[in-house]
């Protein structure tokens, strides 16, 4: 196990540092997605529950980001100076999230995405600093799943209506959640992260684990989504070849319309619909401050 800087080769911080940044970003832009709908909850406790999870996103967040200073990062540059374009959140959270369905489905299939990838890095990572503090960040994961699928059920449960309402949104969250982790395993050529036991599985397999959890709670809510567990294989399988174009104004896949990883991560890093209003939340309060 590694504990401080002193014993890191130039290599291992690099790599360490990169997955701490898109940790943090994550965390951290997971709070502004999720605001507005959580203020449109339709009862006072879930609205409480939402508040949470917005308060915890944070406190994530501002984990990762302390680590990173004790690596050599600066804390308030990382959060309040950099573009929005510049943030290297997962691109689910570009997204504008219109409806309560969509809020809980961001809670029970995104964040379930961050909990399969936190807790890999929890069981397996070599640098125990991180390994110690993802210990309260994964309880605190399992109340924003267990929020999310109880709320799924609910809506599904209720009327024709919201149960529509949540097929909408898992129509296009859940092959952004197949993205949310990266190349497959045969296309990805950079292999730090494994090489230096940042994390423990690969893309695949914690996409494996994903599917694992989700396309056997869309079976039980009767909903469609595009993969299936392959007995033959003994896995999970997609019913479309990824990648896949996404029509971000509309947030629609077209499955028929096959691209390139490298599109995908062009798509990336040009960011999404949302990523300049909520990059813009986040810093206003301090911006605001300042004048």
């Amino acid at each position: 196990m590694i504990e401080d800087e002193s014993e890191m080769t130039e290599g291992y911080k690099k790599a360490l540092k990169a997955t701490l940044k898109v940790s943090a970003d994550t965390e951290l832009m997971s709070a502004p997605a999720y605001y507005e709908m959580s203020m449109n909850a339709p009862t006072l406790d879930s609205r409480a529950s939402c508040i949470s999870v917005i308060q915890d996103e944070l406190g994530h967040g501002h984990i990762a980001y302390r680590l990173l200073e004790d690596l050599g990062e600066d804390r308030e540059e990382l959060i309040y100076e950099r573009e929005p374009h510049e943030f290297r959140n997962t691109y689910g959270f570009d997204q504008h999230l219109e409806t309560f369905a969509e809020l809980v489905c961001g809670h029970g299939l995104f964040d379930r995405a961050g909990m399969v990838l936190l807790s890999d890095i929890e069981a397996n990572t070599s640098y125990a600093p991180w390994k110690r503090a993802l210990r309260k960040v994964g309880k605190e994961e399992q109340f924003h799943l267990r929020h999310g699928e109880t709320w799924m059920r609910r809506l599904v449960n209720n009327s024709e209506k919201t149960k529509q309402r949540v097929q909408d949104a898992v129509d296009w969250m859940f092959p952004m959640g197949i993205e949310w982790f990266g190349m497959p395993d045969g296309k990805k050529h950079n292999t730090d992260q494994l090489d230096y036991r940042i994390k423990g599985k690969t893309n695949d397999e914690l996409r494996q684990e994903w599917m694992s959890h989700t396309v056997p709670l869309a079976n039980e809510l009767d909903l469609d989504v595009p993969a299936h567990f392959d007995d033959e294989a003994e896995e999970y399988v997609l019913e479309y070849d990824m990648p896949v174009a996404f029509d971000a104004d509309n947030k629609e896949w077209r499955f028929d319309e096959p691209i390139g990883w490298d599109d995908v991560l062009d798509r990336w890093r040009s960011r999404g619909p949302a990523n300049e209003k909520y990059v813009n939340m986040l810093q206003s309060g301090k911006l605001e401050v300042e004048v």
